[in-house]
């Protein structure tokens, strides 16, 4: 099974929801839609799916052009942000209900409402309604519901982003083991870079309705093809600062070597987690800081601090309860940047990352 979007875009109103994309994805692979709100990932889905149809270009399901095919013919599932059960059928009913409607022999019914419960861990719950489950479990039931039609797409549209922090982490995992066991094509769309990271598989990145980079979830992440992508694929959105190279150093803090570049301007890229409040190495480079406001999670302190004209958030271990306005050092460690030209197309990966 291939599912292959070619030089598909988007236009409502002359406004343009997605840019011509083109985009192949095979059987059996979990692909990650990330982006922040409004970045085109519902409207990505709702052309795979057929529920709108592109304004140029052509999607084609294994080799056969479906461009114009209904959605009902496409043998496609999707799973939303909200839990859509039917509150008066039990769980069994509910999983069964897509296999009602297309007239399936009873039997048949009854062995693949089994056989997706199982695999749902759903099988104790079958008699119950919906509302006496949890929030994890409804929308396992949902799921279920998708999946049991054997589709070849199933295409998940942020659908842990209304579950609490308990159950999202739960889905988290269980939706790996869930897609093994389906073989399908699933796409899932999310806000969150560690969701994606969580997933695994393939990432497509996307601001302002554009597929910035698409590929293997960790290459994507260690090697961001630009400024863009970065900033979708870090949380807090990766920090950035003007640096020169000029013989082979950088021009920042107190230099480093920056080995077979070439002089001219770029812009240094980082990441919040990568910046320390205690000097980590010989060579790390010093920043003075001005605190902005500190955010304390518990584990972790998140520091919004001002670098002259730049604006900064450095993501800390433990508790750092510090007042505005304060100044400190913060160290970061050559290996951990990144190098972007002026128009923002990656010119030098981290180190680091060439390595992991």
């Amino acid at each position: 099974m291939v599912l292959e979007l070619q030089s598909v875009s988007r236009l409502v109103e002359g406004r343009v929801h997605i840019h011509p994309t083109s985009l192949t994805l095979r059987e059996g692979t979990m692909n990650v839609l990330l982006g922040p709100t409004l970045s085109g990932k519902t409207s990505l889905m709702r052309l795979m799916a057929g529920l709108d149809q592109p304004s140029t270009g052509r999607i084609l399901w294994q080799g056969r052009d479906v461009t114009g095919l209904r959605v009902q013919d496409r043998g496609v599932a999707m799973v939303y942000q909200q839990f859509i059960n039917y509150p008066g059928l039990s769980v069994y009913e509910n999983i069964a209900s897509p296999l009602r409607i297309l007239g399936t022999p009873k039997a048949e019914i009854d062995r693949k409402v089994r056989e997706t419960a199982e695999m749902l861990r759903l099988t104790p719950m079958l008699q119950r309604k919906p509302l006496e489950l949890s929030g994890g479990q409804q929308q396992r039931c949902a799921l279920a519901r998708a999946l049991v039609k054997g589709a070849g797409l199933v295409l998940l549209d942020e659908p842990l982003a209304n579950l609490d922090y308990k159950l999202r982490e739960e889905l988290r995992i269980e939706i790996p083991r869930i897609f093994e066991a389906s073989g399908a094509i699933f796409v899932y769309a999310t806000t969150e870079p560690e969701e994606a990271l969580l997933l695994g598989g393939n990432t497509a990145t996307l601001w302002e309705g554009r597929v910035t980079q698409f590929g293997p979830t960790p290459q994507v992440y260690r090697q961001p093809v630009d400024a863009t992508t970065a900033r979708v694929f870090s949380d807090p959105p990766m920090n950035f600062i003007q640096t020169r190279v000029q013989a082979g150093r950088l021009d920042l803090a107190q230099g480093a070597r920056a080995p077979g570049i070439a002089d001219g301007a770029y812009q240094a890229g980082f990441r919040a987690n990568h910046l320390s409040v205690e000097k980590p190495s010989a060579d790390a480079l010093e920043f003075r800081c001005q605190v902005v406001v500190t955010e304390i999670t518990g584990a972790q302190s998140f520091l919004h601090v001002r670098h002259g004209e730049d604006r900064w958030v450095a993501l800390i271990e433990g508790v750092h309860d510090l007042a505005p306005d304060t100044q400190l050092s913060l160290w970061l460690q050559p290996r951990h940047v990144y190098l972007f030209d002026p128009a923002g197309q990656l010119s030098a990966p981290a180190a680091y990352a060439k390595v992991a």
